[in-house]
């Protein structure tokens, strides 16, 4: 099998290297919607700008989110498995894998296309936004199953070493998806249906891509549609490290649900203000998922090897590389805010509540750098529960907790943000401890039975 540089070599180059392919990816997965809500904003309005973003991105993230999370549990068995040569186990893993991606779809299917309407309107939805909420969410459920094999399926690769080839494939679909967004909207004035379907079929290509990629593997490691199946043992291991990590996004999104319906309280101005600052500050987000992924991969594989010294200096090159880049990031955003939300619309009433968000919320973002990093880093030796729990505490429960308690003493937008940066700064507080003092690296270690 080829060596990649994940074992061996420059630490913070290989990390970069490997990082930067994964960032430019997430970069063009942001530009499905982030396309679809430049293009609305501008040719169809605010509602529709307000429709694909606010309460469907939402329920979007807490359903298919779950999935994704549970993809990192595949990762991490598969980066194991492949840094300790045992083939015969990360071939098994890459098939059990994809077969979870097809169930996980089906279900996403069948829940999402007829009770996201409900959902909708349990979140207090503008009305003024509800039809075309509606038609986009229920078109985006119907390529859940395109959506989750190439999560899924990129996530096997990235665990292996490869992190170009779902970059290419994502820069395709990318390009699809606005080209197809231009000719529904504006040639077809299909509006907010227009996007959905474009969404869709860009999320097609990208699957049909990685599948090929999948199968081109060496042919030990290689895709055989005849040996997708869900495997108890592999799945027990699968689960066993995704699932908490994907009751941590559901908690996650949960949190953001209850913040939506208070935000959706301040009227459709806010709603699309959220919309378009979520579009922006998406750029950070996915600059820390990367690192984070990083983190995950160089750990998960260095351990499978046993290379303790490795996986310790990758943990911290990436908590460096991250903060300097969060840091550049937040400085940007802080500076540019009014252009970058002029991308999205001219309301200048949504640019001002925009601005709101970005002073409240801007200065605390280089604190998620650990949040991010550590808990990647824990997962990567197989550690998750004790991680999902103290996200779970400091950041999901914390919310809720702020917006029933404290949001009713001074309901106002800026009270209902405040939630967001405090509690970044108590969980990444919560992580730096359990790093330093708790019990992770040998607990993972007596449970593969390693030397430390």
């Amino acid at each position: 099998m080829k060596q990649n540089n994940i074992l061996q070599g420059n630490i913070y180059k290989n990390i970069m290297m490997f990082f930067m392919p994964i960032w430019f990816g997430t970069f063009f997965q942001q530009l499905y919607n982030t396309a679809d809500a430049v293009i609305v904003g501008n040719f169809v309005g605010k509602e529709a700008l307000a429709a694909v973003g606010g309460s469907t991105a939402t329920i979007i993230n807490l359903m298919v989110g779950f999935f994704v999370g549970l993809s990192s549990g595949a990762s991490v068995v598969i980066a194991q498995y492949f840094g300790s040569h045992n083939i015969e186990k990360t071939n098994e893993a890459i098939h059990t894998s994809i077969a979870i991606a097809i169930a996980g779809g089906l279900l996403l299917m069948l829940i999402g296309i007829p009770f996201s309407p409900m959902f909708l309107e349990a979140m207090g939805t503008p009305s003024d936004i509800l039809t075309y909420s509606v038609t986009y969410i229920r078109i985006y459920f119907c390529g859940a199953i395109f959506n989750l094999i190439y999560n899924i399926g990129s996530g096997v690769l990235r665990a292996m070493g490869d992190s170009k080839n779902p970059l290419y494939f994502l820069i395709i679909a990318s390009i699809v998806n606005i080209i197809l967004d231009i000719i529904f909207v504006v040639f077809f004035n299909m509006g907010v249906m227009g996007v959905g379907i474009a969404t869709v079929l860009s999320q097609v290509v990208s699957s049909i891509l990685v599948i090929i990629a999948l199968k081109k593997l060496p042919y030990e490691l290689s895709l055989e549609y005849s040996k997708i199946k869900l495997k108890n043992g592999m799945i027990s291991e699968i689960f066993e490290i995704g699932i908490p990590s994907g009751l941590q996004s559901i908690m996650f999104s949960l949190s953001n649900i209850i913040i939506m319906s208070s935000i959706n309280a301040f009227g459709t101005d806010t709603v699309a203000a959220w919309t378009a600052y979520g579009k922006i500050d998406a750029i950070l987000w996915m600059t820390m998922s990367s690192f984070g992924i990083s983190a995950t991969t160089f750990v998960s594989q260095n351990f499978g090897a046993k290379n303790f010294k490795r996986m310790k200096q990758s943990i911290k090159a990436c908590n460096i590389l991250a903060i300097v880049t969060s840091i550049i990031l937040t400085t940007i955003l802080m500076i540019y805010y009014k252009q970058l939300f002029q991308v999205f619309t001219k309301d200048e009433e949504v640019i001002r509540v925009g601005a709101e968000m970005v002073k409240i919320m801007a200065p605390a973002y280089f604190t998620f750098v650990f949040i991010e990093n550590l808990s990647g880093a824990m997962r990567g030796v197989g550690d998750s529960v004790i991680p999902t729990i103290i996200t779970i505490m400091g950041i999901c429960i914390f919310r809720v907790v702020w917006i029933i308690f404290v949001l009713p003493l001074h309901n106002t937008l800026q009270v209902a943000l405040y939630s967001y940066p405090i509690s970044w700064v108590a969980t990444a507080g919560a992580f730096l401890v359990y790093y330093k003092f708790g019990s992770w690296f040998k607990r993972s270690c007596v449970k593969k039975g390693y030397e430390f």
